[in-house]
């Protein structure tokens, strides 16, 4: 299995989720499909399929993450000296040329992204585009609407 870059607010998030998943829901769940259980005749108990349905998709979520832990490699984007080069972690500054406008991403992991929050995933065209390139340059990106230049206004590493 290959690894996987993953920041390391990143890799605590996930943490936190697999701590929940075994310490309250996996239990709860338990306790649900006991409960159901109690009620009788399984063939026809609403409760019990839906108990096991959600125990399931829990199991199932424990195993991805676990995975995703194990393959992850993790970057602390506040160690990283790239020289003033974009690279996976780092946070972009970037004035879209066309219109002025200036956005800024943090370059992240695929569990991380959030568009919402400046979170772009790694293998996004525009996280693509930007890799390698430094303060100054421009980036070009396909982009649904058409190509889009971005000029490289600040690269940081926290």
């Amino acid at each position: 299995m290959s690894t996987m870059p993953i920041t390391r607010r990143g890799a605590e998030k996930l943490k936190a989720e697999l701590h929940r998943l075994k310490t309250k829901d996996r239990p709860e769940v338990i306790s649900a499909i006991a409960e159901a259980r109690s009620h009788g005749d399984l063939s026809e108990n609403a409760e019990y399929e839906a108990a096991k349905d959600r125990q399931g998709f829990i199991e199932s979520r424990i195993k991805d993450v676990e995975g995703k832990l194990s393959a992850a490699q993790v970057i602390d984007p506040a160690g990283l000296d790239a020289g003033g080069r974009v690279v996976f972690g780092c946070t972009v500054e970037l004035e879209e040329q066309s219109t002025g406008q200036q956005v800024q991403y943090q370059i992240v992991g695929e569990d991380e992204a959030d568009l919402k929050l400046g979170l772009i995933n790694v293998s996004s065209p525009i996280a693509r585009a930007l890799i390698g390139k430094e303060e100054g340059d421009t980036a070009e990106v396909q982009a649904p609407g058409g190509i889009r230049s971005y000029e490289i206004v600040a690269v940081h590493y926290r």
